[in-house]
This record gives C-alpha cells, sequence and structure tokens, in this order.
C-alpha cells in the first residue's frame, strides 16, 4: 500500500474515533458512576442521559440473542476492514477508518457492558430523535466523507475561468 493513499492518517482517524468514545465511557461510567437512566439537562434540546441499547443502529435487532447481533456487528467490522484494505481513496479509507473506530468501540461496549452506552439525547417538545454517543457521531461523520466522494463533491476542481 503506497502511504499517499491515506493509509498512516486514516488508522489515525480510527484510532482517534476509538479512543475519543473510550475515553468519555470511562468518565461517565467508571468515574463519574453514571447509573442507567440518569438524565441532566443541557440544552432545551439536548439532555445527557445513560441508556444501554442491546440492539444495533436505532435499537434494531433488539430483540434478537447476543450472538447474533454480535456476528451482524463482526460481518459488518469485516466488510469495513476489507472495504479499508482495498481501497485507493484517502476520502475513502478515512471515511471508513472513522467507522471502524466507532463500531470497534461499540463493539467493545457490548463485552463490558449490558449493550452499547449512549450518552446524548435529542429531542424537540415532545418529538424524541434518539440517544446516541460518541462512536456513533464518529460513525456518521465516516458516512458523510463515503457520501462526499460518491458524489465526487472533495474530487471536484473549480473550474478556471477563461
Amino acid at each position: 500500500m503506497h502511504p499517499g493513499n491515506g493509509l498512516r492518517l486514516s488508522l489515525a482517524l480510527g484510532v482517534v474515533a476509538f479512543a475519543l468514545d473510550r475515553l468519555h465511557k470511562y468518565l461517565t461510567i467508571e468515574m463519574l458512576h453514571w447509573p442507567p437512566g440518569y438524565t441532566r439537562p443541557l440544552l432545551p434540546f439536548l439532555d445527557l442521559t445513560l441508556i444501554y441499547n442491546t440492539g444495533v443502529s436505532y435499537g434494531l435487532l433488539s430483540a434478537l440473542p447476543f450472538l447474533a447481533v454480535a456476528a451482524v456487528v463482526a460481518v459488518a467490522l469485516v466488510a469495513l476492514i476489507v472495504w479499508w484494505a482495498r481501497s485507493s481513496s484517502a476520502l475513502v479509507r478515512a471515511g471508513l477508518a472513522i467507522c471502524i473506530g466507532g463500531a470497534a468501540s461499540n463493539a467493545l461496549d457490548r463485552l463490558i457492558y449490558p449493550g452499547v452506552a449512549d450518552f446524548f439525547w435529542l429531542h424537540f417538545g415532545d418529538f424524541s430523535f434518539f440517544v446516541f454517543n460518541l462512536a456513533d457521531a464518529a460513525i456518521t461523520l465516516g458516512v458523510c466523507l463515503l457520501l462526499l466522494d460518491l458524489l465526487g463533491i472533495a474530487g471536484r476542481k473549480a473550474a478556471n475561468p477563461a
């Protein structure tokens, strides 16, 4: 693999995504001892809370046994790693690495907690969006980078006026 294809940078981004999420979870769960259900309003539309998600994204598959969910997560992680290893685009590699870092941190939660620890609750009035964590935010950022690549936005060059 050629260093110019974003290998080192993408690895660093993936490690940072993983490390920030682990640090946040360590501070809130282990150091501050937030109990499940802890909630503290932060902004009119954002509360800090702690819930454990036993499913995958947005609670999907939460009715499945732990091993089934773990298998789905493992297959997804392996697929992302293979895609990352085969990609020659620095932007794709960065997006995938950030996704992998977030997904790996959430996967580790499944081994040490009752589920994935989520902390940030977005809501407007009576409408509740979802509760997420820093790993979820990293995965979302990674997907946005992949969409930029897909749409060709990041690769576009300004037209030279004649």
